[in-house]
């Protein structure tokens, strides 16, 4: 019994050769490239879908978004992927990057400062890719 593993590197360890098995693609896998693969929503696809549509009296598409970046950012900032989507999305809904950054920063009192600080980067990186887009045209 001296070649002890730990339990969880060993699941871990199984759970990837049975990805492997299944799909050898899944090997490479990597949640920043199926960002690109989800292409952002137009805002009046957005309002249909996450605002007005369900109700007329309800919250438009953009504060529904920003609500949906408060509750990823009280969870953690753990996953940058849905992070970074809701951004797009924010800002394809009429956002601006201070409502952007309002919101995650009011988390601070709820969620932490590191909770915080990690929305925060992961949403400048999106701001700062729209910035790069905006200055190519």
């Amino acid at each position: 019994m001296s070649d002890r593993q730990n339990p969880f590197e060993m699941m871990m360890r199984q759970a990837q050769e049975m990805a492997k098995a299944v799909n050898p693609a899944l090997e490479s896998f990597s949640p920043k490239g199926f960002e690109k693969l989800w292409p952002t929503m137009p805002k009046e696809f957005m309002e249909m879908s996450f605002g007005r549509g369900l109700s007329k009296e309800g919250l438009d598409a953009k504060t529904r978004l920003l609500l949906t970046l408060a509750g990823l950012t009280m969870l953690g900032a753990q996953s940058d992927t849905q992070i970074r989507l809701t951004v797009r999305h924010a800002l394809e809904a009429g956002a601006t990057k201070e409502e952007i950054a309002e919101t995650i920063a009011q988390m601070a009192m709820f969620a932490g400062v590191p909770s915080m600080t990690r929305a925060m980067d992961f949403a400048r990186e999106v701001m700062d890719e729209d910035d790069e887009k905006g200055s190519e045209k």
